[in-house]
């Protein structure tokens, strides 16, 4: 499939798709006139890179993983601290929620003065990522 196609396909800007190829990430077979083509494997690619830019890898840690044969290394000390740090967010996400929910909920005018509250924050506050 041509870059265009791709684009559409992935909803992936042609810019990025370039950007991608150009650091390595990917690779087009041939082109069809000023075209890149792709195979259309290169899309199970493109959803792995995403899943691990969401994990909060960085393009530079995800071309590390590359293989020369478009294979993808697993740098497990790596993908433990990213466990770690995705458990830090999770437990800070969880204190926020319910600091949220208790003041969507509390009857205290004024939210400061709630003991229960104080008590979300701080223990909200402990949590660093």
């Amino acid at each position: 499939m041509d870059i265009s196609e791709l684009s559409k396909k992935t909803n992936i800007a042609s810019s990025k798709l370039r950007y991608y190829e150009k650091i390595g990430l990917i690779k087009s077979i041939a082109r069809k006139g000023i075209r890149r083509v792709f195979k259309k494997d290169v899309t199970q690619s493109l959803s792995f890179i995403a899943l691990l830019q969401s994990c909060g890898f960085s393009l530079n840690e995800i071309s590390l993983m590359l293989q020369e044969n478009n294979k993808f290394t697993v740098d497990r000390e790596l993908f433990e601290m990213k466990i770690k740090d995705i458990d830090k967010q999770i437990d800070l996400l969880k204190k926020s929620k319910k600091c949220i929910e208790h003041l969507n909920n509390c009857k205290e005018e004024d939210h400061f003065q709630c003991s229960n509250f104080q008590k979300l924050l701080k223990k909200a506050l402990e949590t660093k990522v």
